[in-house]
């Protein structure tokens, strides 16, 4: 996964020194971004141009005609160097940090020791877009979306939390009760007042709220099933991604990728509960007991499952507790592994003429063994979606050829479906026991078996047994 150059941090300058350096356009940027702040602004100019002195002139600003002096340098919070010229560039950028001043310089990254990004304002809230300096266009675009979706009264629900922020925190010395209080205010009445601009309304509704929430009684919290999808990102739902963010604790399988339980809150607590096949670090009944526990602690919760958790996601033993327990729970769909494989080689799970049926299995069900019938489904043209099946290939292969499936259907198997390091194999189901013997295939297999397979695009996938290749190369 790529990493930051630039940690983005909001920093505070209020009351405090910041220099622009410079006399043009680049100086003229840098003071409009700053003149939203409350500092203290020093612009050093020989030479500014007319626009940039009627702005200086206009804001307030003062305007030093000379170099900096070394006394104003040690005096500021940070520098922003807009010369344009190299050589000026370079000793400026030195004698910043030979006071220990942070220092931006424009278009010279490697003289930088922060970066300036693209900005949303909504007093007091911000919103900040940065590429680490190398896409500055791309950051601006991404703004201009961003200012398309927050009307510009957003920042009056900023101004309403800075109203009451400290009476919540003395008066709800819980995280779990204030993030409760804060979630309900910003989507209550609350809100609506202030965003019409009904400022005084809005404030005296927040502090009926929050006097409310101090005499209610503790309310058990809430268990979110979430399907995960297969593991990429921009699969996962608009829904589930809500829902993360709104999640005190993050209970994941291990085969949610850390990228995506990464896009929950980061305050949020994650609890890593195992279920790779034949390595549970916690049983079933024990994350029973844990969600049941951590609701009853008025928490909102997230349990989230690869796929989708309706899926041999064991998601109706959970709900079975949850129900037992009387926690108000939700499932919230994900992209099944089945839909993600047949995505992935463009099989058609079901076709017109060929294939009416689905029937999804998995070789590692209660006690063992799949529930009879499913090898009559097969046999009569339907789909098969095996889940978890690399280990049980063989085993499936039998079974299937001995309910009279022809040992020439065709089938694909997909490893890390919609993820990376997928890989495609192909072949008949006289030739899937070998998937089984192929011990670098360790990621999660789904196999698709059927006369459906032979219409999707398997151009590129590799064969079942890896002497083939050498056998059609030597051919």
């Amino acid at each position: 996964m790529p990493r930051f150059r630039y940690f983005p941090v909001s920093f505070d300058v209020a009351a405090k020194t910041v220099l622009v350096v410079g006399d043009g356009e680049a100086a003229l940027q840098k003071l409009r971004l700053l003149a939203r702040t409350q500092a203290r602004l020093v612009l050093c100019a020989t030479a500014p141009t007319p626009t940039l002195l009627a702005f200086v002139t206009e804001q307030g600003i003062r305007h030093a005609a000379s170099e900096p002096t070394a006394d104003l340098v040690r005096e500021a919070a940070l520098l922003f160097v807009a010369t344009g010229d190299p050589v000026r560039d370079r000793w400026l950028a030195a004698l910043a940090r030979k006071f220990g001043v942070p220092v931006n310089v424009v278009d010279r990254t490697e003289l930088c020791d922060f970066a300036t990004p693209a900005i949303v304002d909504r007093a007091p809230l911000s919103i900040a877009i940065a590429t680490d300096g190398h896409a500055p266009v791309l950051a601006q675009l991404v703004r201009a979306k961003i200012e398309a979706l927050l009307p510009p009264a957003f920042g009056r629900l900023g101004a309403l939390a800075e109203s009451v922020r400290d009476t919540v925190l003395d008066s709800l010395p819980d995280n779990a009760a204030r993030r409760r209080f804060w979630r309900a205010l910003f989507n209550g009445r609350a809100a609506v007042a202030a965003l019409a601009g009904e400022v005084e309304r809005a404030r005296v509704i927040a502090l009926k709220s929050l006097s409310d929430a101090q005499t209610s009684p503790v309310r058990s919290g809430k268990v979110f099933l979430v399907g995960a999808g297969p593991g990429a990102e921009d699969l996962l739902t608009l829904r589930a991604h809500r829902v993360l963010l709104e999640a005190d604790v993050i209970v994941h399988d291990a085969l949610v990728p850390e990228a995506l339980v990464a896009m929950g809150r980061r305050d949020a607590t994650r609890i890593a509960v195992g279920k790779r096949k034949g390595n549970h670090t916690m049983h079933q009944e024990e994350i029973d007991l844990l969600l049941v526990s951590l609701a009853r602690e008025g928490r909102q919760v997230v349990r989230l499952k690869a796929g989708d958790p309706m899926v041999f996601g064991r998601a109706g033993e959970e709900i079975a507790a949850l129900r037992a327990a009387g926690i108000d729970h939700e499932v919230v769909p994900g992209v099944s592994a089945t839909f993600a494989a047949a995505a992935e080689a463009a099989i058609p799970l079901t076709l017109r003429g060929v294939a009416s049926h689905l029937v999804l299995a998995t070789g590692h069900a209660a006690g063992g063994a799949e529930p009879d019938g499913w090898e009559a489904l097969a046999a009569s043209g339907a789909t098969v979606a095996v889940h978890m099946g690399r280990s049980v290939a063989a085993n499936v292969s039998a079974r299937l050829i001995a309910a009279g499936l022809a040992s020439s259907t065709p089938v694909a198997a997909i490893e890390n479906a919609g993820r990376d390091g997928r890989r495609l194999f192909a072949g008949t189901l006289a030739d899937l026991p070998a998937l089984a013997a192929r011990s670098e295939v360790d990621g999660p297999v789904l196999i698709l078996i059927g006369p459906a397979v032979a219409h999707g695009d398997l151009t590129n996938a590799e064969p079942f047994r890896p002497s083939q290749c050498a056998v059609s190369a030597a051919a």
